[in-house]
């Protein structure tokens, strides 16, 4: 508060800041409505196979073409409050379950716009949020009630998932060859210690534009984007014994400034060879205990490289420690801090340490390791954007095999399981006594707009769709959705358009989540803006009595 006091007759009370704006009630519920509806607008028409492509060009000129839901919201400098919201609903849906971001995103939107609705209806906001609230529960044991359990070994269900994922993404033409990597890739790195645990960060993915996307290639192990530090040593090392050192291989400083007084070359002859007989001692240490491959974190003295080559040693340094510490799980190398303690049991095994060119630039290829808890994909495409979607769909992909393994259900996609909900909701709804059913009838509606949505990115008649889905839905034929190639309805278990029970529930949870927040908020007060301080005078907090203008200068 900048001002605080009783008043005279007739005078205002001040209470915010000077600039600050406030609105409340009704007017502020429906910005706020209408700011998150204009994001799910921008990225309905990307949603499903036959949605379109968004272009993004940034303050530098870059360019970003995707239809990847939460890559195009990350990327868009969205200002209002409440539109930020659906974008912190789309990287929750990312970061838990890796897939669904657009129709999250979709389906709150299409909720407040239910609710904006039931608003002009006079419905309280507080009954519009309990209704929602009742009826995503409902939604919840209705899609476990319909979901499938698999057997998690089953790697042509895991692939026909996977496809699925990249089935609306600009490299779906290779999304069989991608989704048998993904599969492969996540199958490798399951830990069943304690309970089934995947990790994805223990698959690195490197990208090289050039080739084609079939030259996306499985590494079992890892491929560093670094080079032989030295021109003599060896580019490949079969049988590798590889020491991961996280300290340098260099003369330490003193912590302290320190000056030598040399007064004869005879002396500075005896100082150089002291360095170098300490640095072979580094060597021969690493030597001894077998090491034929170093891969260091920090830097590697001129000398050490010279001593390293002449013992036939492969080196490489300024490694990235996430690198280092995929290599350690890859390998089953221990990182070492000091090279004085290393010895044969620190050192990791490989079949292959190998220096490659691809295209212009070199990689280190460190292949066939034993049991490796840590793998790479190698992506490859016909030029960078291709490379950058490829990985987004990789990714993806790699979510909902994961999602599935850790959750063995799954539902068939084209929007087919929204349309069985929503017949379920309406059915329950009627049960329901007082305002609160108009929600859940509402809710209901709005999880159509998935299905509907697919249909019209499809350039198909959504009225005769809306008819034909609801008719056959209540006929009990559950799986039946959009068919968005043949533009018609179809059994989407049949076609294995198939999706994880785990995307669908924490799409159903996020979007009702934002939507019940975003209905919550009556009243908006905006800070008024920090002024620019003017030239030759510091910003206000930062001003010293006695200087020029009070400022630093």
């Amino acid at each position: 508060m900048s001002q605080s006091y009783y008043p005279m007759a007739g005078q205002p009370i001040i209470i915010l800041k000077e600039g600050s704006s406030r609105e409340k009630g009704k007017d502020a519920m429906r910005r706020n409505i209408l700011a998150a509806k204009a994001v799910a607008d921008i990225v309905k028409t990307s949603l499903g196979p036959r949605g379109m492509d968004k272009m993004l060009v940034d303050s530098l000129g870059d360019i970003l073409v995707t239809n990847d839901g939460v890559t195009m919201l990350k990327k868009m400098e969205i200002e209002h409050p409440a539109a930020k919201m659906m974008v912190e609903v789309a990287k929750t849906q990312d970061a838990e379950v890796g897939d669904g971001t657009t129709s999250v995103v979709v389906f709150a939107g299409e909720l407040l716009s239910k609710a904006e609705e039931l608003l002009d209806k006079k419905i309280h906001p507080s009954i519009i949020i309990e209704g929602f609230k009742k009826a995503s529960e409902k939604a919840i044991e209705v899609l476990n009630n319909i979901a499938v359990n698999i057997d998690p070994d089953n790697e042509e269900i895991l692939k026909n998932i996977a496809m699925t994922s990249m089935i609306s993404k600009i490299v779906s033409e290779e999304r069989e060859y991608l989704a048998e990597l993904a599969v492969k890739a996540v199958k490798h790195i399951v830990e069943n210690d304690k309970g089934v645990k995947i990790d994805l960060d223990n698959i690195k993915i490197e990208k090289k534009p050039g080739g084609s996307i079939r030259d996306t290639v499985f590494i079992d192990g890892i491929v560093l984007d670094k080079e032989v530090v030295h021109d003599n040593m060896p580019k490949r090392i079969s049988n590798a014994k590889i020491a991961l050192i996280n300290s340098p291989l260099e003369i330490k400083k003193t912590e302290f400034d320190a000056k030598i007084n040399i007064t004869s070359p005879e002396q500075m002859k005896l100082f150089l060879e002291e360095e170098n007989k300490m640095l072979k001692e580094l060597v021969n240490k690493i030597v001894s205990i077998g090491a034929n491959v170093v891969i260091c974190q920090k830097g590697i003295d001129d000398v050490a490289q010279y001593y390293l080559a002449r013992e036939g040693v492969l080196a490489v340094r300024r490694v990235k420690q996430s690198d280092m510490e995929k290599l350690s799980k890859a390998t089953g190398a221990r990182i070492v801090n000091d090279i004085e303690r290393i010895d044969e049991d620190d050192l990791g095994y490989a079949d292959i340490v190998e220096e490659r060119k691809i295209e212009d630039d070199k990689f280190i290829f460190v292949e066939g390791c034993k049991d490796a808890k840590s793998i790479t994909i190698l992506v490859r495409g016909g030029n960078e954007r291709i490379v950058d979607e490829a990985e987004r769909s990789l990714i993806d992909a790699l979510n909902v095999v994961r999602d599935t393994i850790l959750k063995p259900a799954i539902l068939a996609g084209g929007g087919a399981p929204e349309a069985e909900l929503a017949k379920e909701i309406r059915k329950w709804a009627d049960k329901l006594s007082g305002r609160e059913q108009f929600a859940a009838q509402a809710y209901a509606d709005a999880l159509e707009t998935i299905p509907l949505t697919l249909a019209e990115n499809a350039g198909l008649d959504i009225i005769d769709i809306s008819v034909k889905l609801r008719s056959m839905h209540s006929k009990g034929e559950k799986w039946i959705g959009v068919d968005v190639f043949k533009g018609d309805l179809a059994d989407m278990w049949e076609n294995n358009v198939l999706e994880p029970l785990l995307v669908k529930e924490q799409l159903i949870k996020s979007a009702t989540e934002a939507a019940m927040m975003i209905l919550r908020v009556d009243d908006i007060i905006a800070a008024s803006r920090a002024k620019e301080p003017e030239a030759g005078r510091a910003p206000t907090g930062m001003q010293y009595p006695g200087m020029p203008y009070g400022g630093l200068g």
